[in-house]
């Protein structure tokens, strides 16, 4: 059993959101053990104190508590499974966070077969974006036994403020399920909103401005809309992850027997920006599909 008193943390995937919340742990005081398929991308940490490990088996060896901050489910499976993979080379008694945004299932599988060595593994999506991340101001849905969440709230409160157990294995990732929902149609609709205000002549700032803080204010309206309007369209979430998310939710809604008609259409219109080329814009590069 690991008996220290977590100061180690490890971080595997160091990309757009993933870099600011490491540094955030590092910049904490603990000793920070970090990998990423691009090593490129993990210098600047390694600047400023972490430590470079060659593979995921190595930094699960020596990390009592290991964070992963991938891409797609199958990344999740490559990182926690086989020979190399977390699950066979982490001691009893660590404690793993997949922050990814992953299948409600791949979280309950993980779960299980970590029970069986003696590893707690917890699912703790996050949502906010890369502004979220820079600031820790995240939103974390985490699910699995409430004991071992307890034991890295203080490691989460790093990342993040709007914290929350939502239940066993499996309920972090159906909450990000409900948040990706809500997001999708809500990102058509700010959509739709900006190009009427243009076409109608009026300041997009100006409407912004108004509305935003009335019943149609949003986290996409007040943080997405003005980027939109200084043509960024820089990745603060990208669009193919985005299309990752809400292919998994209807993939959920589908075996619940229950009807996502606002996400279909997200779905469908996000698929038709990627096939334009914009897979590795922001989602807020959904604006351009109105402007045609």
């Amino acid at each position: 059993m690991i008996t220290n008193n977590n100061s180690v943390v490890g971080f595997i995937g160091i990309g757009v959101m993933g870099n600011h919340m490491a540094r955030h742990i590092l910049k904490a005081g603990y000793t920070l053990y970090i990998h990423s398929r691009t090593r490129s991308k993990t210098r600047p940490l390694c600047r400023e104190g972490a430590v470079w490990q060659e593979s995921v088996a190595q930094l699960a060896k020596q990390c009592p508590v290991i964070i992963t901050m991938v891409g797609y489910p199958t990344d999740v499976e490559s990182i926690y499974m086989g020979p190399e993979g977390i699950l066979e080379n982490a001691q009893s008694g660590t404690v793993t966070m997949d922050m990814t945004t992953s299948r409600p299932d791949l979280a309950a599988d993980l779960y299980e077969k970590g029970q069986k060595k003696g590893i707690h593994c917890l699912d703790a999506p996050v949502t906010g974006g890369d502004i979220g991340a820079e600031n820790a101001t995240l939103s974390i849905m985490v699910g699995g036994k409430r004991d071992h969440f307890k034991k890295v709230l203080p490691i989460l409160k790093l990342m993040g403020k709007n914290i929350h157990h939502q239940g066993p294995a499996s309920s972090g990732q159906h909450t990000k399920m409900a948040n990706q929902i809500a997001i999708a149609a809500g990102m058509v609709a700010m959509c739709e909103a900006l190009s009427y205000a243009k076409k109608t002549g009026l300041s997009p700032e100006k409407v912004i401005e108004n509305i935003g803080q009335g019943a149609a204010g949003s986290w996409s309206l007040n943080n997405l809309a003005p980027r939109i309007i200084k043509h960024d369209f820089s990745p603060g979430f990208y669009v193919k992850h985005f299309i990752k998310d809400m292919g998994i939710a209807l993939e959920s809604a589908r075996a619940l027997g229950l009807k996502t008609p606002g996400l279909e259409l997200a779905a469908d219109l996000y698929a038709q920006l990627a096939a334009q080329g914009c897979e590795n814009e922001g989602t807020q590069a959904l604006y351009k599909l109105f402007q045609k």
